[in-house]
């Protein structure tokens, strides 16, 4: 495998190139371009340096930083205003269950649907009372 030459790897950067638009149908040069690989390469990178500065920008000083998941943007005040409804939302839940809970056993007993308790005596042994 041949090694690469710094310099010419440097010559191939700097080799001029012709760009040139042209009309097929009058074959008119309607555009044409002195490039090399540097200057593309260099204007493409700058390109994308300022397509991402410009997406950041855009994040950061718009509203849209509260609408992306994960970011973390918004204020403290928000989020514990979120976790104080979400322990008020659980706990009326909480209370609308037992609450049902409770007037399902109402009418239990109004209608008269009381499962059969267990009425036997329980055998426990008598304690003496030792007040001498």
């Amino acid at each position: 495998m041949p090694k690469l030459d710094p310099n010419s790897t440097l010559k191939r950067l700097r080799n001029h190139y012709r760009l040139v638009i042209m009309n097929e149908d009058t074959y008119e040069e309607v555009v044409k371009f002195k490039l090399n690989r540097l200057s593309v390469y260099v204007a493409f990178s700058s390109l994308f340096i300022l397509m991402i500065g410009l997406t950041v920008a855009l994040i950061i000083f718009t509203p849209l930083k509260y609408y992306l998941p994960g970011v973390g943007y918004g204020n403290a005040r928000q989020m514990r205003e979120y976790r104080d409804l979400k322990i008020r939302t659980d706990s009326m839940e909480q209370a609308l269950q037992y609450q049902h809970r409770y007037y399902e056993d109402i009418q239990k007993v109004l209608k008269g649907n009381i499962s059969k308790l267990d009425t036997n005596r329980l055998a426990l042994p008598k304690v003496e009372n030792n007040d001498d």
